[in-house]
């Protein structure tokens, strides 16, 4: 399994419609794997989120990650927060939320496909989260761990950025949650 170099990670509260029907816009611009957050949900209830997600992606060859440990079992794909424990058996797919150099290399010794990196820069989406490390800070972490995705207030201006600093690619929630048809500047970015 391969991840494209764009990830999209869902918020609901930021939609301005369903969350099905935004990730079925940013499956539209091109997105073609995402992250399923919404952690507070019941498990069940999120399951059959995943049931719905999935089926956006699937007709594309898309891929959908489901966030967190619980309720992991079985899934091809999980990303794990940096305090989840790993869940077994390991999934096919495996990557982690890191802030910190440690972090990034306990994910590279549990041999995670990839990690999260963040806050790259101060975001709306997650207030109090920092302090951001700027494209100076990424770099300098970039080779402590798995390929990283830049995380946290990445706008499609920025991607060049945070490409040269070395990361493999960009996760990007509340941009393209309140306007999905934003993927397609960020996959313009990344192939630009």
């Amino acid at each position: 399994m391969s991840l494209p170099r764009l990830l999209v990670l869902t918020d609901r509260t930021q939609c301005r419609g369903s969350l099905t029907a935004t990730v079925a816009t940013a499956v539209d611009a091109g997105a073609r794997a995402v992250v399923l957050r919404e952690k507070d949900l019941p498990l069940a209830e999120r399951a059959l989120l995943a049931t719905e997600l999935q089926a956006l992606l699937t007709p594309v060859g898309g891929v959908l990650v489901w966030a967190g440990a619980a309720g992991s079992a079985g899934r091809a794909a999980v990303h794990l927060s940096a305090a989840d424990p790993l869940p077994t058996p390991r999934p096919t797919w495996l990557g982690r939320s890191c802030h910190t150099a440690a972090e990034l290399a306990r994910a590279r010794a549990e041999g995670c496909d990839h990690a999260f990196l963040s806050p790259v820069f101060l975001t709306a989406s997650k207030p109090g989260h920092g302090p951001a490390l700027g494209l100076a800070g990424l770099a300098e972490l970039v080779p402590h761990g798995p390929p990283v995705y830049a995380l946290g207030g990445i706008g499609p201006d920025d991607v060049a950025g945070c490409l040269a600093a070395g990361a493999r690619g960009v996760a990007v929630m509340g941009g393209v949650m309140r306007d999905p048809s934003s993927v397609r500047d960020h996959l313009a970015a990344l192939t630009g």
